[in-house]
């Protein structure tokens, strides 16, 4: 069923139809996801689901991008999902370069679910241990110079995981000083 929708996240027109059309076909996908059922995962992943969210969450609508954005973190949630994303260097890096683009764009036009969605998959990158170390250089900038501290306050969960991605990526001294 979810191939017959790819041609949907594939097209690259950004008219209102199009849109409505890419945001349902998110919307079933990320209903799929949201069971956090292993096999789902290990289908999605036999497909190229991963490289249709990333271009809707670099050129999609701000509703799109955050479903997109759920989607990747749903996937990252699982352990064969982070497995697929860390197992290359092309992966992880699409993969963060999209959330670091993401975040500067948050920078300007606040949402606080995509912010807790793009923190929620840094957090769990940093879970491989391979990741934690490339975010040491790769984590995007704006999380760790109170940017969106004032958003944050609002979401006392989100913070924590903000605080937490910080600590296992620059240890207990770093994330002091960062944040």
């Amino acid at each position: 069923m979810p191939l017959y929708l790819y041609p949907f996240l594939n097209a690259t027109s950004k008219t209102k139809p199009f849109e409505y059309l890419r945001l349902t076909s998110l919307g079933v996908i990320g209903a799929l996801v949201k069971v956090g059922d292993t096999e789902v995962i290990g289908f999605l992943l036999q497909t190229e689901i991963i490289p249709l969210c990333l271009r809707t969450m670099e050129n999609g609508s701000a509703l799109s991008k955050t479903v997109a954005t759920f989607i990747v973190q749903n996937v990252l949630l699982d352990d064969i999902g982070l497995r697929y994303i860390c197992a290359t260097a092309e992966r992880f890096f699409a993969v963060i370069q999209v959330l670091s683009t993401m975040i500067e764009s948050l920078s300007e036009q606040p949402s606080m679910r995509l912010l807790k969605y793009i923190i929620r998959c840094c957090l769990r990158l940093s879970d491989n241990p391979r990741a934690c170390e490339a975010l040491q250089d790769h984590l995007p900038k704006l999380l760790t110079d109170r940017t969106f501290d004032r958003c944050l306050r609002e979401d006392p969960l989100t913070c924590r995981w903000l605080q937490q991605l910080l600590l296992n990526v620059y240890g207990e001294l770093g994330a002091q000083q960062l944040h």
